[in-house]
């Protein structure tokens, strides 16, 4: 009979045995698992698609891969000097990056960033966003999810939306409002016009004020008592659940913008924005010290020398970043990470002078970032969805990110090709090509806008 001891040491042997094979076939299964199926892929191609399906010029950049079947789409959108950013994508970017890894992000990022040696302009930020916002889309065409998987997944199921309002008069931007709401919308930004004046985010009418020169005119006063008897009127018709919201868009002196921020707290606005312009951005402190008006601030930030301060100081409420004016998908989350820490909430830059490639990554952004505040809405044509298959698509006032890997859109470049840079443009923008025109105070002194 097998000693007791001995029994034991070899039925521990042939458990140990046993147990090992397992294990080494569950790790190689695990390997398996893990490993992506293909080995790392390489840049092979990168090249600029530029269209305008809508009027506005919208850059996107397309990256190709030595895999199969391998691309991404990224958007590089600069609608005011689209040819230059098609030329640092296409002449300084691309062969920089021709042959370089698919799958470093943020290291590709880095590389693009300081390789220009002077850095933080909208030119090279644009191209930069393109190419970073492409890798980001290959990446989850690799791994089989949408982007937002990839930033950690879903805090939330759709990002709610404000959408803008505007009319001639006070009456029109009312019956415009009431019928945003009865679509589902939660969150309005209403702007109205001045008569005879090109005020923003309005049409200007037939009507032209007295002036010394024969540019659009605008004189900050009477924007000003006009959008004072707009936001009382839109609170005292439209009632107190609607969420208001209103864009100076940096058109009036810093103490006229402090003075204003007063006057609007009774309404209970969501956001005021753009109260002030970048150049003026220390009087953040002084009206932040004075009023409770929640504060917006970022689409014409660069760098982040700009934008730092004011969430450091916790000085505006909403980080209102262009994400390819910042340089992507990979600065923003970065960017939102720290706005979390100081209590600032995001609201990316969402116009229709940014492709829907760019309306992705907004969305893949809001649904990861813990921070999400409100998403600017700007619906797609029918000729923009032409060109881009499966934008993201707004429900309810609410926008939904796309389920397919990577920004799940598929752009159509024999589509794109029947809108080039140019198309439907007309006045200034086709004057300047595509840039803006000016627009004057009644003596003549040029305005920000």
């Amino acid at each position: 009979m097998m000693p007791r001891r001995k029994w034991m040491l070899l039925l521990g042997g042939s458990l140990s045995a046993g147990w090992g094979h397992r294990a080494a076939g569950k790790s190689t299964a695990a390997e398996q698992a893990v490993r992506p199926g293909m080995p790392s892929p390489k840049i092979r191609e990168v090249k600029v698609i530029a269209t305008a399906p809508a009027g506005l010029r919208l850059a996107v950049v397309k990256i190709v891969t030595d895999q199969p079947g391998l691309y991404g789409y990224g958007c590089a959108t600069f609608t005011q000097r689209a040819d230059l950013v098609v030329a640092a994508v296409e002449r300084y970017l691309r062969p920089f990056l021709i042959g370089k890894p698919a799958d470093r992000i943020d290291d590709t990022w880095q590389a693009c960033y300081n390789s220009s040696y002077w850095r933080n302009g909208p030119v090279l930020n644009n191209a930069l966003s393109g190419v970073d916002m492409a890798l980001w889309d290959i990446k989850g065409r690799m791994a089989g999810m949408p982007v937002y998987q990839l930033l950690g997944g879903k805090c939330r199921e759709a990002a709610d939306c404000y959408t803008h309002i505007s009319g001639k008069d006070i009456p029109e931007v009312i019956d415009n409002a009431r019928r945003a709401m009865e679509q589902g919308f939660r969150h309005i930004r209403v702007q109205v016009g001045v008569p005879g004046m090109a005020a923003y985010g309005s049409g200007r009418g037939t009507e032209v004020a007295e002036r010394l020169h024969s540019s659009p005119v605008f004189e900050p006063a009477a924007y000003l008592r006009r959008a004072l008897k707009l936001l009382e009127a839109c609170r005292t018709q439209l009632g107190e659940e609607i969420e208001l919201l209103h864009d100076v868009h940096e058109r009036i002196t810093p103490t006229q913008g402090l003075q204003f921020a007063k006057d609007v707290e009774k309404f209970r606005l969501f956001f005021l924005e753009d109260l002030f312009s970048p150049e003026d951005i220390d009087y953040f402190r002084i009206v932040r010290h004075q009023c409770a008006t929640p504060l917006a601030m970022g689409e014409l930030f660069n760098s982040p020398h700009e934008w730092r301060p004011l969430m450091a100081e916790r000085l505006i409420d909403y980080i209102r970043l262009h994400v390819s004016q910042a340089g992507g998908v990979t600065p923003c989350r970065k960017i939102a990470a720290l706005g979390e820490l100081f209590g600032v909430r995001t609201a990316w830059h969402g116009p229709g002078d940014v492709s829907p490639i760019g309306h992705a990554a907004n969305v893949a952004l809001d649904l990861a970032c813990y921070n999400f505040g409100i998403q600017e809405y700007s619906p797609f044509s029918e000729r923009t969805q032409e060109v881009f298959r499966n934008c993201p698509v707004q429900k309810n006032g609410y926008l939904y990110a796309n389920e397919l890997p990577g920004w799940g859109i598929e752009v159509n470049e024999a589509a794109a090709a029947k809108y080039p840079f140019g198309f439907g443009e007309s006045g200034d923008r086709k004057e300047n090509n595509g840039g803006w025109g000016e627009i004057r105070r009644r003596d003549g002194t040029i305005i920000k806008q």
